[in-house]
């Protein structure tokens, strides 16, 4: 009975899911609507304000993390080894996520479960910065997808561009901190998972 009066941490108490990586938890914190940026304090595990958004590109999906994933080392050699580029080290965040689905979802702080159907290799100030795209379970447009080939390519040019000018100022043409370095299917993208839940457990246990 007492455990009730807990609320489990995101981030470290809630598990992704026994059929990771092919269904998995995410926890979501902002939603599209969202005018200000929200993330996990890595402490509580409430969520809080980061800043408000500076400008009028909107995160074109349900955007979280994957529960008790870490994005280090192991990440960062698996982002070299595709990219061929010089990669220092993960972010040392929990794997992000982005969620399609059809239906309008009007706040974040929620848990869903996702289809993992790809992702994109971000490389941010020289970290690993993964993103995995992924579909609402269930959804009825989005649910039947099972590869980053089944999405259209303006919905997949819609998530590049947001992460690439999402800390742009006004008046830059081009991010010289985020290099968008690929977008990979659903195989890749389920390696990126199980190396991100390897790293979390050679950090946390």
């Amino acid at each position: 009975m007492n455990r009730n009066f807990f609320k489990a941490h995101p981030w470290h108490g809630i598990q992704i899911g026994d059929q990771m990586p092919e269904l998995v938890t995410a926890f979501i914190e902002i939603v599209p609507t969202d005018t200000v940026k929200y993330e996990i304090d890595k402490q509580t595990g409430y969520l809080k304000i980061d800043r408000p958004q500076k400008f009028s590109n909107i995160v074109p999906a349900l955007y979280g993390f994957l529960p008790q994933t870490y994005c280090a080392e192991g990440i960062a050699e698996l982002a070299r080894k595709y990219s061929g580029k010089d990669i220092l080290q993960g972010d040392g965040d929990p794997l992000d996520i982005c969620v399609l689905s059809e239906r309008a979802i009007t706040h974040g702080d929620i848990l869903c479960q996702a289809i993992p159907i790809g992702g994109i290799r971000m490389i941010d100030k020289g970290e690993a910065d993964d993103k995995i795209i992924a579909v609402l379970k269930d959804d009825p447009i989005y649910g039947k997808w099972r590869d980053i080939s089944d999405a259209p390519k303006d919905i997949v040019q819609r998530l590049r561009h947001y992460f690439w000018t999402y800390k742009m100022l006004p008046g830059e043409t081009s991010s010289l901190a985020v290099d968008i370095d690929d977008v990979y299917g659903r195989e890749v993208a389920h390696e990126v998972i199980r190396q991100s839940r390897e790293d979390y457990r050679k950090n946390f246990g």
